[in-house]
């Protein structure tokens, strides 16, 4: 924060909220926070629903008679093939005709209500009635469906809709077909509309008025350094409203709300807030490579002084013209985990096969690499922006598992020149590392070499944060769009980063149960470099989600090999750690998946992988 909170439009109650949002991001600062009401219409209805019962032999005689006699026979006819009195046909055929599963008249033909069920071996049942509450939410703008009322209760806070126009163009929920009261009783979990088990919302009816109620809600103006742009966040709690935050944000792009008068933000607060944050941006990197300077500095005589003792506590050495690409080449050789680099500009001529080759036998060693870019706020204003065939070469990078192993990321808005490696070594200084090579003629250049722990960690916090907002904000995307590729990257990022735990949390959250083998392949990484152990809780928590997935999934046979492949590198290191994974409910899971066999036992499992 560069106000106190004090001076800032920020109410009490959402301080500690605040705080939370710029300690997790420090690249974010909160302008603005404030809490409103807003009101949600309910609507009691009653829905007519439809259950199947098992057929008698009778009914399935019937039944099968009218789909495959040609032509279709009556009721008499039936009864004179079967040597019965034509009452007890006629009995069932009124019950079937009542249960809408034949045609209301001769000769007996089925509707296709009553196919459908037949299909499954049953007949359904005459409907019944359940009431249940519509809710709509006009600053969502969706319409939901609960068994609960709302509660009444009494909120003291500004009406949101005194600020905006809040009632956004929902239907009414009488002018609503049949077919779409079913997708949304279905969508919003409760089980009264299951198609594929026969149970079908046959019709409904507005049982009472519409009431009103209030809902609390929080409003923050945050701005993000990074991105040098301004956001509007709704939440309720801490649950993000995306769809809301998304609507007030283009209301206030398009002029049409006032932050000023939503919470006291003027311009100019807002103005002088950017420029304090950008300049306190570049202060902060600047103050970091003064530290590096100073240390270079008294490197000269403590070296000499204190001798080894002194390097064994690191050292920041400087580097000149030629020794920067021979040490820049040896450094990344020297990888065991994780290369992050920072180049403003990327080309071919130091992205070369060679260099290609290099970042190849660093993926095959289970290296993971993240390749930051771009000197412009803006990506379309990149007057050099990364040439595709260039990116082409460096995506095509693959891990021994077939994962992308570089993850190439135009972050932009930034001059810094950097290379972190396994979180030991930083390097930093005037020499563009991937757009030209710097050792054919002296040009001046200069970079230090660090290797002082807390100030390649300081180094590296700052520059993992900068990938790690891009991974959140790569899923996003890949959410809304439900795009699996872009999921992949963001996955990747988070794996390079070591943080296959948020990665992992995101999937479950989700529902996104297909990415479990990818999330496996990256968690195997993990485990042979050594950068995850085998006793993390994601390690339950994955297995734990077994118990949603079905035999019959596309991705099942991916997911098999890759448990028993992280279970075999679990087993490698400490075979107690593995058995221990293997609860009796677990095992369970991995009999019906198949990932084990039934011969099997979880000793002789885990005995045969190692």
């Amino acid at each position: 924060m560069f106000f106190a909170s004090s001076a800032k439009p920020i109410d009490d109650n959402l301080k500690n909220v605040v705080d939370e949002i710029e300690v997790q991001s420090p690249t974010l600062s909160v302008l603005a926070a404030r809490q409103f009401r807003y009101s949600l219409r309910q609507t009691p209805i009653e829905v007519n629903i439809k259950e199947p019962r098992q057929f008698n032999v009778l009914e399935e005689f019937i039944i099968r008679a009218a789909i495959e006699f040609q032509p279709p026979p009556t009721e008499d006819e039936l009864a004179s093939v079967l040597g019965l009195d034509s009452v007890f046909i006629k009995t069932t055929t009124t019950t079937l005709r009542s249960l809408q599963t034949l045609s209301p008249t001769s000769p007996l033909t089925v509707t296709p209500e009553g196919r459908s069920f037949y299909e499954k071996g049953s007949v359904p049942q005459p409907p019944y009635p359940i009431q249940i509450n519509v809710i709509t939410d006009p600053l969502s703008d969706k319409i939901n469906f609960q068994s609960e009322s709302l509660n009444e209760t009494t909120i003291n806070l500004p009406d949101l809709a005194d600020f905006i126009a809040v009632d956004r163009t929902i239907a009414e929920i009488t002018s609503l077909p049949l077919e779409e009261i079913q997708k949304s009783i279905q969508a919003s979990g409760l089980a009264l509309h299951v198609p594929e088990e026969g149970k079908i919302v046959t019709s409904y009816r507005v049982l009472a008025s519409t009431q009103k109620f209030w809902r609390k809600i929080s409003l923050f103006v945050i701005f993000d350094a990074l991105e040098d742009k301004l956001t509007i966040q709704i939440r309720n709690g801490k649950q993000i409203l995306e769809s809301a935050s998304s609507w007030l944000e283009l209301l206030h792009t398009e002029g049409k709300i006032s932050l000023q008068a939503l919470c006291k933000l003027s311009s100019e607060t807002i103005n002088f807030e950017r420029e304090a944050i950008l300049k306190q941006k570049n202060t902060e990197i600047e103050a970091r490579l003064e530290k590096i300077r100073q240390k270079v500095l008294e490197a000269a005589t403590k070296a000499t002084d204190e001798g080894d003792n002194y390097k064994a506590l690191g050292e920041a050495v400087q580097l000149r013209d030629g020794q920067i690409s021979q040490a820049f080449s040896e450094i990344l050789n020297s990888a065991k985990s994780q290369i992050l680099i920072y180049s403003p500009w990327v080309d071919q001529v130091v992205v070369d096969e060679k260099f290609i080759n290099l970042l190849q036998k660093l993926a095959n060693r289970g290296v993971r690499i993240l390749i930051g870019h771009g000197i412009a706020r803006r990506q379309e204003d990149e007057d050099k922006p990364i040439p595709p065939e260039v990116e082409k070469k460096l995506r095509v990078i693959k891990t021994p598992h077939g994962l992308p192993s570089v993850q190439v990321i135009w972050l932009g808005d930034s001059h810094v020149k950097e290379v972190i490696v396994d979180k030991q070594i930083h390097l930093c200084g005037s020499h563009n590392w991937l757009s030209y090579r710097g050792d054919y003629l002296p040009r001046g250049e200069s970079v230090y070499k660090v290797t002082i722990p807390h100030q390649v960690q300081e180094a590296y916090e700052f520059l993992a944060n900068r990938f790690q907002n891009h991974a959140e904000k790569l899923w996003q995307n890949a959410l809304e769009n439900r795009d699996s590729q872009l999921a992949v990257e963001s996955l990747c990022a988070w794996g390079a980063l070591g943080m296959e735990g948020i990665a992992l949390k995101e999937i479950e959250k989700n529902n996104w149960l297909e990415l479990l083998p990818v999330w496996l392949n990256l968690a195997l990484q993990g485990l042979k470099s050594k950068n995850l152990s085998g006793e993390s809780e994601s390690f339950k928590t994955a297995l734990s989600l077994l118990s949603k997935v079905f035999i019959e999934e596309a991705f099942i046979e991916q997911l098999q090999q890759g448990w028993r492949k992280v279970i075999d590198a679990i087993a490698i290191n400490n075979p107690k750690t593995a058995l221990n994974l293997l609860s009796d409910e677990v095992w369970a899971q991995f009999l019906r998946l198949n990932i084990a066999q039934n011969s099997d036992s979880p000793d002789n499992f885990i005995s045969r992988h190692t």
